[in-house]
């Protein structure tokens, strides 16, 4: 679970209700047909965007913002020597018992005992990052549309008022509520966009960017294993992809 992002979200959104209570009866920050206009307005002209399945998998594909675990590199490197090891010492048919957690590395490792050529290997795995990224990329560019749709729709709820207020200005009564309308449209529009849209799509594109590492990880060490290289010549290599500030701590640990 991320932390980050679950503390980060409620704790804007709460310290902004917290503003509204502050400033009287936070009755009047709820209006129906401001959180119409903007709220199921925009989820409808996100869903004109898409097809109905792509829309709902986005609900999905928000989760990973909050619930995403990729495993770290340095377990990944300390698995990927040891298969180095066992493939020099006893060929591919030693990593056919390996236990391996990681998807993605089980795959390489399939190939790799079933006999492939390293290019079809490397062919096939790249090819699988290529896809993995750009369905990532997809999911966040949803949610990047919807921070944009959104302050747009309070825009259009803040025209819809003002007309509604200029159209009746010798009723002094119906003044307040079109001008609430006017005002709590533009505001539930920022807050869409800026406290849920925005930093999930932002979220989003880190995941992906995380996983498009650790999947670049795995298979130059599905590479360096399919040819032969030796172990600490791999741990070397795929060590680059560890911040230098913490190669030394993984060192040291080893």
């Amino acid at each position: 679970m991320d932390l980050a992002s679950i503390i980060g979200i409620l704790g804007a959104i709460g310290f902004v209700v917290m503003a509204m209570v502050q400033g009287g009866d936070i009755g009047m920050f709820i209006n129906v047909p401001s959180i119409l206009i903007v709220f199921c307005g925009s989820l409808f002209v996100v869903l004109s965007q898409y097809t109905l399945g792509q829309f709902f998998g986005a609900g999905k594909i928000a989760g990973k913002a909050f619930m995403f675990k990729v495993d770290a590199p340095e377990m990944l490197i300390e698995k990927i020597v040891e298969m180095a090891d066992a493939a020099r010492k006893g060929g591919f048919l030693a990593l056919e018992e390996a236990e391996i957690d990681n998807v993605f590395m089980q795959k390489g490792v399939d190939m790799l005992v079933d006999g492939h050529d390293v290019d079809v290997v490397k062919a096939t795995l790249g090819k699988d990052i290529a896809m993995t990224t750009e369905r990532h990329e997809f999911g966040a560019t949803i949610f990047k549309n919807l921070g944009d749709v959104g302050p747009a729709m309070g825009m259009i709820g803040t025209l819809v008022g003002l007309v509604a207020m200029l159209s009746n200005m010798d009723d002094p009564k119906s003044i307040g509520p079109a001008m609430a309308v006017a005002l709590l449209t533009t505001l539930y529009g920022a807050m869409l966009a800026n406290l849920l849209a925005i930093p999930i799509a932002t979220k989003l594109g880190h995941r992906c960017e995380e996983e498009k590492l650790s999947q670049n990880l795995v298979l130059d060490g599905i590479i360096g294993i399919a040819d032969g290289q030796n172990p600490r010549v791999i741990e070397g290599i795929l060590k680059n992809y560890i911040a230098a500030g913490k190669r030394g701590s993984a060192e040291e640990a080893e």
